[in-house]
């Protein structure tokens, strides 16, 4: 790594007043960054900022009891609450609450490409309504006295690259930080991630600029963050069954040395603990959620297809412990 890159990159960041020990963050994932994963990457990675799963402000209004996809630990700071809508005034209304949960900053989703989201006006269909997106983060900065943060796409599809304009009005409008992930709506998660509009953000801005798309190993990182001059990088479907992934990136940031990879035993160990985290938070809806989890964990060992086979189907969470442990039996 560069040397000045390096010397950047030990440094704190500083999102608006909030002071990050880490430049390593976890992304929000749907169906997957809730508390009981949270607590696993936080194992491994202390001083990044966690992000809740994507929230819709519009069922926050409708709502009397908040969801548990808000729900957060006290003491798992840094900590971001992600918002989606379209409507300013159910977005401020929703970052309020977010306050009051304990967010240390409230993130707003622009870039989302799901179909359900984008025919709402949410997501990255902001990207083509910039001025709304611009009323949406000035009305939430006015309502709340922590940070605001966006993130989203490089555009709506290749002839609609449009985040250097984009990404200078959020800033104007008063966004501390924004996390471009380099793809656009259109390819969703398919071909490969244009980090080179990464770096032409953050020759446009001066509020941080963090590099999402295509992380998933710390030489990922690393490369990422030479290429693009990005004040930090965003894990995201790197961590689908890899909860060590920010932790590893985040320790060769700091000391230039490589953690160990965990052993396929020590893997399944954590899903073991991953599974029964999700029993005692959910019940059975969290055993019926955990069955993607298993299956992200069972891989890169002899015997990986027959257990991801069996772990996509358990019914119990005994079914899942039983499955788990003959694997790891088999791996001594």
């Amino acid at each position: 790594m560069a040397e000045p890159l390096s010397q950047k990159l030990i440094q704190p960041l500083m999102v608006g007043n909030v002071a990050l020990k880490s430049r390593v963050l976890q992304s929000p994932l749907s169906g997957v960054t809730d508390l009981v994963f949270r607590r696993l990457v936080r194992r491994y990675a202390p001083d990044s900022m966690l992000y809740t799963e994507m929230i819709s402000a519009t069922d926050l209004h409708h709502r009397s009891a908040l969801p548990k996809l808000m729900e957060i630990d006290r003491h798992e700071t840094p900590i971001s609450i992600q918002l989606f809508d379209c409507r300013p005034d159910f977005l401020a209304e929703a970052a309020q609450k977010a306050v009051l949960e304990g967010a240390d900053t409230v993130d707003i989703n622009m870039g989302c490409p799901v179909n359900k989201i984008t025919k709402k006006g949410g997501g990255s269909s902001l990207l083509r309504q910039p001025e709304l997106a611009e009323q949406i983060v000035r009305s939430v900065v006015e309502a709340i006295d922590i940070p605001v943060t966006v993130k989203t796409r490089i555009g709506w599809d290749d002839n609609e690259i449009t985040i250097l304009d984009f990404a200078k009005r959020m800033e104007d409008a008063g966004a501390k930080m924004i996390t471009v992930h380099a793809r656009t709506r259109s390819q969703g998660y398919t071909g490969q991630a244009k980090w080179e509009w990464i770096r032409k953000v953050k020759e446009v801005l001066t509020i941080p600029v963090i590099a999402n798309g295509d992380i998933f190993s710390v030489e990922a990182a690393i490369a990422c963050l030479e290429q693009t001059g990005a004040d930090g990088v965003m894990c995201s479907r790197g961590t689908l069954g890899y909860p060590f992934l920010v932790g590893q990136v985040d320790y060769f940031l700091k000391t230039g040395e490589r953690l160990p990879d965990p052993s396929p035993i020590e893997c399944l160990e954590v899903a073991k603990e991953h599974l029964q985290g999700l029993w005692d938070y959910k019940g059975i809806r969290g055993i019926r959620q955990s069955r993607k989890h298993m299956t992200w964990y069972a891989r890169g060992f002899a015997g990986a297809a027959v257990l991801r086979d069996r772990l996509c189907r358990i019914e119990s969470l005994q079914d899942g412990l039983d499955c788990l442990d003959g694997a790891i039996e088999d791996l001594f």
